[in-house]
């Protein structure tokens, strides 16, 4: 059987101004990695949820991705990362919220999935099953980067949130999250998605990339889903499940059903952002309502592509 993958690594305001060479060439790199990772595992016949977790540590392992080693500070200076993955074969999930210094948020995702009965997860609690788990932590240090610490500084005195990359202006915004969709020769599919939030964000503030069904959703009678996007609106609207729902309930097919959340339905309530998707038949979708988002795709037929322009069309 045929098989594919999908990745994203954020979506927002993203102009070919905002970027130089060198930082564009960063981002389709980090994003071929990314999909040449799961898509080895494809391959070679692995299921999709193994190569989805592959794509996405990938993506946390990249700091110019927002995600993992990436992430963005909050305002008190530290990094609070978010996690999910979920497996469209079993209906199993798994899910993190703000923990610090976890290598590999969608590692610990995935164990809680298959070690715990739980589902989901937050903050020191999180961590301790991590250690129990022994899974591979990391000091302040491997989180921090220049780029995010300038970032921070840029705004930390003030009650703003940034939604990620490049220029801290009073219109930046950016929606930094990684994901990655997968459908294996067996005919299952599997999402996960990971971010480091908001920089300066404050409360303990959770967006919808670790909530089932708003930011992450996969089920093998559908597809599986991983969004980017302002989370808020992405919680209100169900996203990811919305979609699901449209082909389940209404019949619509893959591209249709993302098209009416992400053009239809969120533009209604001025949410911006977009998702990748892909079926049960290997069928795979990117929309998104804003002007970029760092995307990709590979499939078992030979096609590939890899865009950050809203002008770099299919």
């Amino acid at each position: 059987m045929d098989f594919s993958i999908a990745v994203h690594g954020g979506a927002g305001i993203i102009l070919r101004s905002d970027l130089s060479k060198e930082q564009e060439l960063l981002y389709r790199t980090g994003l071929k990695d990314a999909l040449e990772a799961g898509y080895a595992i494809l391959e070679k016949g692995g299921s999709a949820l193994d190569a989805a977790e592959a794509a996405m540590c990938t993506i946390e392992n990249e700091p110019v991705f927002n995600a993992g080693r990436g992430s963005v500070f909050t305002h008190e200076g530290r990094h609070e990362m978010d996690a999910c993955i979920m497996d469209g074969y079993t209906m199993l999930a798994g899910a993190v919220t703000c923990v610090s210094n976890v290598r590999n948020p969608v590692k610990l995702a995935r164990s809680i999935m298959e070690n715990s009965e739980h589902v989901f997860l937050s903050g020191k609690g999180a961590e301790e099953f991590a250690h129990k788990m022994n899974l591979e932590f990391a000091p302040d240090e491997y989180f921090h980067t220049e780029y995010r610490l300038k970032q921070l500084a840029a705004i930390r005195d003030s009650n703003r949130t940034i939604l990620d990359h490049m220029k801290v202006t009073d219109g930046d915004k950016k929606f930094g999250t990684g994901g990655a969709v997968c459908k294996d020769i067996h005919g299952n599919i599997a999402a996960a998605t990971s971010t480091g939030g908001m920089t300066n964000k404050r409360y303990n503030r959770i967006g919808d990339t670790p909530i089932i069904g708003a930011g992450t959703y996969a089920n093998n009678n559908t597809c599986a889903v991983s969004c980017t996007g302002h989370g808020e609106y992405f919680i209100r609207a169900v996203v990811a499940y919305d979609v699901s729902c449209l082909m389940e309930y209404k019949g619509l097919s893959l591209e249709e059903a993302a098209r009416i959340v992400v053009n239809d339905k969120l533009v209604r309530m001025s949410g911006e952002g977009g998702l990748v998707a892909v079926d049960r038949f290997g069928n795979i979708t990117m929309p998104f309502n804003s002007d970029g988002m760092y995307r990709g795709y590979m499939k078992s037929d030979g096609s590939s592509y890899i865009g950050i322009f809203k002008d770099e069309l299919l």
